[in-house]
């Protein structure tokens, strides 16, 4: 069931495009805005059905129609924001922030969790504020990819559809974009990137449960997980990209921490 008018989509696609983007946004704003996205979902739910939550349909199809709200900058834009910086100590700085951004989320997304193990009455909430931290995670994701796709030089070119369809199914693969191949790119998804989309976004919505622990250890468990799963999502996309420009594969010892809107 898609998304309907009226049923708060639009400002969870707002909601999330803006947990997307807020590099620097503060524990207690990023805190009321999941618990907004939450309660906004929990709501949504209801109407799309036990059928097409427990599938993924309806998480697949709220990431696709939040993808235009995620704010994904060019190169220029990029290198002002990271203090000048290009090339692959760019691409680590792209990845420290997206690192930073999901560890954030998954330690308040824990928080919020703990709050509604200590109220029980609650605790039937706690599906949509999975679906909050799963969601928001696959977009400050996606966004790093973009990005990063920017910094190595491999502009995606198209409408933002096109655009959009070929970052997400970038994700959804956990690989880095060759617009040289047949297929590579497509104007919207197509069935078999829709189920590689669903299959991506059960998995990080099974990786959010952690959250869900006890007290303040969900929080600690679900941040650090949320690090180490972008992280060498970023690793493998650079890795993808590098061979997809005839660039250098990263020495041993290169240090790999932690790159346009339309």
């Amino acid at each position: 069931m898609e998304p309907a008018q009226g049923d708060g989509s639009a400002e969870i696609g707002e909601l999330i495009g803006r947990l997307s983007g807020g590099d620097d946004m503060d524990r207690e704003t990023r805190g009321r805005l999941l618990g907004r996205l939450a309660r906004l979902l929990g709501q949504n739910a209801r109407r799309a059905g036990a059928a097409g939550v427990a599938r993924g349909k309806w998480l697949t199809d709220l990431l696709v129609a939040a993808v235009p709200h995620i704010p994904i900058r060019d190169l220029e834009t990029l290198s002002g924001h990271h203090h000048g910086l290009f090339g692959e100590e760019l691409a680590d700085s792209v990845v420290k922030v997206a690192s930073n951004s999901t560890t954030a989320v998954g330690a308040a997304g824990g928080a919020l969790a703990a709050v509604e193990f200590a109220a029980p009455p609650m605790l039937l909430t706690a599906p949509a504020q999975l679906a909050a931290e799963t969601l928001v995670v696959a977009a400050i994701e996606v966004k790093m990819i973009a990005e990063l796709h920017e910094v190595y030089g491999v502009r995606i070119q198209g409408s933002g559809t096109a655009r959009g369809a070929a970052f997400l199914t970038s994700w959804a693969r956990q690989r880095g974009i060759n617009p040289l191949e047949s297929g590579s790119l497509a104007s919207a998804l197509g069935s078999a990137a829709k189920a590689a989309l669903r299959k991506r976004l059960l998995r990080t919505f099974g990786r959010s449960m952690t959250t869900m622990g006890p007290f303040l250890t969900g929080a600690a468990a679900g941040a650090a997980l949320n690090r180490t799963a972008t992280k060498r999502l970023a690793s493998t996309v650079r890795g993808h990209l590098r061979e997809n420009t005839g660039l250098p594969a990263a020495l041993p010892g290169d240090h790999k921490s932690l790159g346009q809107a339309d």
